[in-house]
């Protein structure tokens, strides 16, 4: 018996989990702009992972570099943030 929706064959590595991985984990640490990047990859990337019906894996990767990222964009505003209020020194 055959379980609807259910791929047949082995599973296939999304393409781009090893890129959303890396962007995502630099962006916290050297490069905030990769941040962004990672964001947008990876929430794309888990809509075609959720998609395929266990046709895509590397979820964990993507999962991992998306949150990196979000979090990496966080930093880097709150970095611009602080950058700014620091050149103003209280002359808005």
């Amino acid at each position: 018996m055959a379980i609807p929706n259910q791929p047949i064959g082995e599973t296939v590595e999304h393409p781009q989990a090893n890129l959303i991985l890396v962007l995502g984990l630099l962006s916290p640490f050297c490069c905030g702009l990769f941040g962004p990047v990672a964001w947008v990859l990876g929430k794309r990337a888990l809509n075609e992972i959720d998609n395929s019906y266990g046709a895509l894996s590397g979820r964990d990767q993507v999962l991992i570099g998306y949150i990196a990222g979000v979090i990496g964009t966080i930093m880097m505003l709150l970095f611009a943030l602080l950058y700014l209020a620091g050149t103003c020194n209280g002359n808005f």
